[in-house]
């Protein structure tokens, strides 16, 4: 008997970023990676799992034996490393179970970094005890990693950019290959929704990538729901952050409020349907950028001054994207860069009145001066 389609599905998402990885790597699988049909996302619902559920006794992925019973052969210490990030919710365990199944037939060796924030009291501790699970699951090495959230931007983004800082710090200190993150469709299709409602373009509307960098994303295409149920039906314990219903945060007012208010007036599939837009503007998206790119190159001086009158022959999608890679390579947050910025900053190309000084984020101003379009550092 297979696993559940859950479990499977999972497994197979998990095992194709897992084999792009290994390639790069250059790593040849222990076992042959067969092409197999991928069980739906969506299976019949399960019972809540329980907060008391319990670890298995068995040991999986670098260990000896998987919740499934198969025999596992620990990857070969030396070999490359993939790094999972773990809050203990039901998509990263279930992300870090998969990949631990997963990642040694493959030749690749599974770790895991779960960040504590600090931001509820007992973190601390249930930190360490994510941390202890995952050890039992077999992973290693696994971190249980202290950050500091600050105030700038509002307490998801700094939660956010402190987070990521801990995940970017673990993957250099282990030399990894590439951090997992356990984002699902119901993620994308929040993303989405807030950048519609922020209005910050089709760079926004894309969503998240699947991948950037070192982070990878292997569960973009199945919803929350599966990963909760391949947590049941593995007996893998969950814990359920309750800042992900807590409505002071805009991500829980969507994921709460919105989306089921949409689903219940537009009918099922809103959430798939969000998260296909996200496809389809990403590829836009990436189009522009690479137009964006190239027109880059005949517009710098040898001052790095942009020239006003080649850029204002450019279409107006592809000139923002110049303006926004110029205010960043400034020191401009992208984070905290907004369409309504670049609009503004367009002004003095499009609508040049004799403005003064544009003042951005990250103390970044741009000056229209002598036909051509500066950005530098306040006081510079």
């Amino acid at each position: 008997m297979g696993p559940h389609p859950a479990v499977a599905a999972i497994r197979l998402a998990v095992r194709r970023t897992l084999a792009e990885l290994a390639a790069e790597a250059g790593v040849t699988p222990s076992e042959p990676v067969r092409a197999r049909t991928a069980p739906p996302a969506q299976a019949a619902p399960l019972p809540a799992l329980a907060a008391t559920a319990t670890v298995p006794g068995t040991l999986i992925g670098n260990a000896r034996r998987h919740p499934s019973g198969l025999p596992r052969t620990p990857a070969a210490p030396g070999s490359p490393l993939v790094l999972v990030a773990v809050s203990g919710g039901a998509d990263s365990m279930a992300l870090a179970t998969a990949t631990a199944f997963e990642a040694p037939k493959l030749g690749l060796r599974v770790g895991a970094v779960t960040v504590d924030h600090g931001l509820q009291d007992g973190s601390t501790e249930r930190a360490e005890q994510v941390a202890v699970r995952l050890r039992e699951l077999g992973l290693d090495p696994v971190e249980a990693v202290a950050v500091h959230v600050g105030r700038e931007g509002g307490p998801e983004n700094a939660a956010r950019e402190a987070r990521y800082a801990a995940l970017d710090s673990a993957a250099e200190r282990h030399d990894a290959l590439a951090v997992l993150l356990g984002h699902t469709r119901d993620d994308q299709a929040e993303t989405v929704l807030l950048g519609l409602a922020r209005g910050s373009g089709a760079r926004s509307l894309a969503g998240m990538p699947a991948q950037k960098g070192r982070y990878r994303r292997p569960l973009l295409e199945l919803d929350r729901a599966a990963t909760r149920q391949a947590c049941t039906a593995q007996s893998i314990p969950v814990w359920d952050d309750p800042h992900n219903a807590d409505p002071a945060y805009t991500r829980s007012r969507v994921r709460h409020e919105v989306l089921p208010v949409l689903e219940k007036h537009l009918g099922g599939g809103v959430v798939e349907a969000l998260a296909r837009t996200a496809r389809l503007f990403r590829d836009d998206a990436d189009a522009l950028d690479q137009w964006a790119a190239l027109a880059e190159r005949d517009l710098h001086g040898p001052d790095g001054a942009l020239d006003v009158g080649k850029l204002s022959e450019l279409p107006p999608a592809v000139r923002r994207r110049v303006l926004r890679r110029a205010a960043l390579r400034a020191g401009s947050p992208a984070g905290d860069l907004f369409a309504r910025h670049l609009e503004t900053v367009d002004l003095l190309v499009t609508g040049w009145r004799g403005q003064g000084p544009l003042h951005l984020p990250g103390g970044v101003e741009a000056v229209r001066r002598c036909g051509t379009l500066v950005f530098r550092r306040q006081g510079d």
